[in-house]
C-alpha cells in the first residue's frame, strides 16, 4: 500500500495516491476508502502529485468509491493531477465525472 490519508474534518478526507494505483494495490485503496466511508467521510480528495501510474483497476476503485459517496451526497475529486495521471484522465474521459483542482488548496476551498 502506498497511499495515505489524512482527515480534513469530520466529512472529508484526502487520499495521498502516491506512486501508482493500478491492480496491484487497487483493492487495499478500495478497502481504505470503503473504512472512511462506514466512519462517516463523504468527501475526497484524491492527491495524485506523485502518481506515475493509473491504470484500469485503479480508475474502477475510485470509480466504485464515487458509487458509494454520491447517494450520500459525498464527492471525489482529483488534486494536483500529475501529467501521467492527466493522460488517463484525458483519453478515458474521466473529467466529465470527476472535477480537478490544481493544488490540495484549491481542492479544499472548493470541497468546504
Amino acid at each position: 500500500m502506498n497511499f495515505t490519508v489524512e482527515s480534513w474534518n469530520q466529512q472529508t478526507v484526502v487520499v495521498h495516491v502516491g506512486k501508482a494505483l493500478d491492480f496491484r494495490n487497487a483493492s487495499d485503496f478500495k478497502a481504505a476508502c470503503q473504512e472512511q466511508v462506514r466512519a462517516g467521510v463523504r468527501n475526497f480528495v484524491l492527491d495524485f502529485s506523485e502518481t506515475g501510474i493509473l491504470d484500469s483497476t485503479g480508475l474502477g476503485s475510485i470509480f466504485s468509491l464515487y458509487r458509494q459517496v454520491s447517494p450520500l451526497d459525498g464527492q471525489v475529486v482529483f488534486a494536483a493531477v500529475s501529467r501521467p495521471v492527466q493522460v488517463v484522465v484525458q483519453l478515458t474521459r474521466t473529467y466529465k465525472v470527476f472535477r480537478q483542482f490544481p493544488s490540495l488548496d484549491a481542492a479544499r476551498e472548493a470541497v468546504k
